[in-house]
């Protein structure tokens, strides 16, 4: 069996940490971009390009293009924090960048969104402070937010971090109102096909239609 080159397995390493992509998948797509060199090219130009007009917004911690060619750069801020139709008192807290792109994908909000960059979680060491959970507390007061709608995941971890959340919102002068995404069935979905949790938040979220 012929050796690999060491630049190959040098590629072929990193990509296999990438999420989503085990050994057998990084060395597909290490082969495809080797015998595509326009694709290795237009890849090579994408990085850099992430690496030098990319950054996070100071406001909300999305992505947000970089101040380029300035001696006094101002604070980079993301397209919705500087759309005027976006409501600035509403906000919606994720824990990651990704799913504002799902949220932004169904039309439905037009607020403002604020990323925490994780989850608290014990087991890994991740604590209030090492999340963006004072920038929230602060962006609450700063812009008298009606209302924060804690969009984390149902996991303990999410539930954990709603929790600490709203306990801090709860102790500021004028706390806004807090909510949660709705949790139950999904659009489309049997109640047959439906796990025993889900069930479960259904029925406890069960609304009235008469």
């Amino acid at each position: 069996m012929a050796t690999i080159p060491p630049p190959l397995e040098k590629l072929l390493r990193q990509l296999g940490k990438l999420p989503g992509l085990g050994p057998r998948s990084a060395q597909r797509v290490a082969l495809a971009l080797l015998q595509a060199p326009e694709k290795l090219q237009l890849l090579q130009t994408s990085l850099h390009d992430i690496q030098s007009q990319l950054t996070l917004c100071t406001h909300c911690n999305n992505l947000a293009f970089a101040q380029q060619n300035s001696q006094s750069p101002a604070p980079a801020r993301c397209e919705i924090c500087t759309s005027p139709t976006r409501n600035p008192q509403q906000i919606c807290v994720v824990e990651g960048i990704a799913d504002i792109w799902a949220i932004e994908r169904s039309h439905s909000f037009q607020g403002h969104y604020h990323v925490l960059g994780g989850t608290v979680s014990a087991l890994t060491g991740v604590g209030p402070e090492d999340l963006k959970i004072p920038l929230l507390i602060q962006r609450v007061k700063q812009h008298n937010a009606t209302e924060v709608i804690l969009a984390l995941g149902a996991s303990i971890e999410g539930q954990t971090t709603s929790h600490i959340i709203t306990e801090r919102l709860q102790t500021i002068p004028n706390p806004p109102k807090i909510t949660t995404l709705a949790k139950g069935m999904p659009v489309g979905a049997a109640v047959d096909y439906m796990d025993e949790g889900t069930l479960t938040l259904a029925l406890q979220n069960r609304q009235s239609v008469a």
